[in-house]
């Protein structure tokens, strides 16, 4: 209900199990079952179905409480959105056991819900600014991308029948143009009016900074333009907002990852095609200390562009203004609870969100909370090969070094400035960890001593624009072509201190990529990628310790319910998959079962 106290559900997750390692969380197989089963919808929670919905959200609520004190937006039958959650969580603020019998709710919910759903018809399914992470009291939000005037003007289901459910599948029901809807409509102030709602309740939530991860500037499909973004808002409504566009590729590239073994090191999406117009822009004060080279972002595999970006959002949401964070894609379903998900556990990881929760209670809340409970359409993913709910989990091995931990922001901050630097016996003093590698940019020590980012009080928004890296950055790479046109792969040589000596029993060691070479401390037996890491000998950090642990917590939930399974045609890419027949027929492209 709403400004309901967080400990409203402890009854859902009374009881628990301390099987053999890694530990599962009671309900996470079930979890796995009905996601693979059914997209969820909040309108279907009805029947047996929804008596298990009903407790994979009861036990969120009690997670959620076991840290927090919490309003509720109430969301019941998807009367506000379709496929976001029954019961909204709006973090107020972490709490201990004893604060949460005097909880007072510091937010007025009723104020609250209506702002949301005035402001909802602003952005793309209904799919409105929601704020799901609270972190030293900023706001990590998720949505959707602006909605263009067809839906406005008529949200009917007449996108589905076009869409087959895809993240980007969207249609108008007459290609017009925004300028040429406005002289239709009686009402030309409805941009002004709808988005005017949606800049409130970003402001409501203290949000500043804009992370949108969309290829396109806006989503044509059938030649209509059917979503918009901040970015391209001829008006300039989010001018007072820090636009980051951090162009992404979107769930269909993922079937490349799968196609090649589910091993993204060496996968690059092919920027060249023509839809992708959205060029890397990020305000120049905010790459000042991360030691990034954003001009080759074109040249990164999918590994090193995943950890880049995180680097960037962790490094924003970390900064010293009270301002939130909005992270969205097109329709906020994919590649924006990759993202969500990578930065909730990189902070649980680091202790500093959901203290309270182990390894196989924070992978459930992830799993339940940011993927199952906001709409991700794992089923159709699964039988189309998009395996990008997989490849973030799967991830995790690539974010274990201390480079993405948010302490070494903090260990920083905390250090009295000193105009001659560290001394011989200050490095001596400092621990293993907290030195970090002397050769690795990325290290702990490196970015102890790097000067400060800029300030973060001018916002001048000089942005980079970056522009498609030359044949000349490409050169280092042997490049090779897939059998789609959504992927170039590259393979170089591993440095021999990047590998591991051979153990008994065990395959050579991936390395994890160019920036992580060191992160890769378990040894995977046999070739699945579901196999569960062995531990190696070495000491292992906190952070790696933690993030191995829901890793292989996952790996082995997945196995069971889920798998890796082939990709089977989809219904609604009937007419695709005899394109794409025919394609191969002819000669025209080879076919994609050939191990890369």
């Amino acid at each position: 209900m709403a400004g309901a106290r967080a400990a409203a559900a402890a009854s859902a997750g009374s009881s628990t199990s301390s099987g053999n390692p890694p530990p599962q969380e009671p309900g996470l197989g079930e979890l796995l079952e009905e996601f693979s089963r059914t997209q969820y919808r909040a309108k279907d929670c009805s029947g047996t179905g929804g008596s298990k919905v009903e407790r994979i959200e009861k036990r969120c609520l009690e997670l959620f409480g076991r840290d927090y004190c919490y309003s509720v937006i109430q969301n019941v039958n998807g009367d506000i959105c379709g496929h976001y959650p029954q019961h909204i969580v709006f973090l107020e603020y972490e709490s201990s056991e004893k604060e949460k019998d005097m909880f007072q709710s510091t937010v007025q919910v009723s104020k609250l819900q209506d702002l949301v759903n005035r402001s909802k018809t602003a952005r793309c399914r209904g799919r409105f600014v929601c704020p799901v992470i609270l972190f030293k009291g900023k706001h990590i939000c998720r949505s959707a991308t602006l909605a263009g005037w067809g839906e406005l003007y008529g949200r009917t289901g007449y996108n589905y029948i076009f869409s087959g459910g895809a993240d980007d599948a969207w249609a108008d029901a007459e290609d017009i143009t925004e300028e040429d809807c406005a002289l239709r409509s009686s009402d030309t102030h409805l941009f002004d009016k709808v988005r005017g709602y949606d800049i409130k309740l970003l402001r409501y939530l203290s949000v500043k900074y804009i992370c949108d991860l969309m290829v396109e500037n806006k989503k044509v499909k059938f030649g209509m333009n059917v979503t918009s973004s901040e970015k391209v808002d001829k008006a300039q409504r989010y001018a007072d907002f820090t636009l980051l566009s951090i162009p992404y590729p979107g769930c269909e590239f993922f079937k490349e990852y799968k196609d090649r073994d589910y091993m993204a090191e060496g996968l690059i999406f092919n920027w060249k095609q023509d839809y992708v117009d959205a060029p890397l822009s990020i305000p120049t004060f905010l790459t000042c200390s991360l030691n990034i080279d954003w001009s080759q972002y074109q040249s990164w595999d999918l590994v090193q562009q995943t950890q880049n970006y995180l680097k960037l959002l962790l490094s924003i949401i970390n900064s010293d203004d009270d301002s939130g964070l909005l992270v969205h894609c097109i329709s906020g379903w994919d590649r924006t609870p990759l993202f969500i998900s990578l930065l909730r556990l990189s902070l649980w990881a680091d202790g500093l969100i959901h203290a309270s929760l182990k390894p196989a209670e924070i992978l459930y809340l992830t799993v339940a909370y940011d993927w199952f409970l906001f709409g991700h359409m794992l089923v159709d993913r699964l039988s189309k090969g998009e395996e990008i709910f997989f490849f973030c989990f799967n991830f995790l091995k690539h974010i274990i070094s201390e480079e993405f931990s948010s302490l070494k922001t903090q260990r920083r901050k905390s250090l009295p400035a000193r105009d001659a630097g560290f001394t011989l016996e200050d490095i001596c003093m400092l621990r293993r960890r907290d030195r970090g590698s002397t050769t690795s940019l990325g290290s702990d020590f490196s970015l102890v001593t790097e000067s400060s980012p800029g300030a973060a009080g001018s916002f001048t928004y000089e942005a980079i624009e970056l522009v498609p890296a030359g044949a000349q950055t490409q050169a280092a790479w042997r490049k090779s072509h897939s059998s789609s046109p959504q992927s170039v792969l590259w393979s170089r040589p591993q440095p021999s201190e990047d590998r591991l000596p051979p153990h008994q029993g065990a395959v050579e060691a991936r390395s994890s990529s160019s920036s992580s070479n060191h992160s890769d401390s378990f040894l995977r037996i046999g070739s699945s990628p579901l196999e569960v890491p062995k531990a190696r000998l070495a000491a292992l950090s906190e952070r790696e310790t933690r993030l191995q642990e829901v890793r292989s917590a996952f790996l082995a939930a997945y196995s069971s319910t889920v798998g890796l399974r082939a990709a089977a045609p989809s219904p609604s890419g009937a007419i695709g998959g005899l394109l794409e027949q025919f394609v191969r027929g002819v000669g025209l492209r080879g076919t994609s079962g050939s191990t890369l």
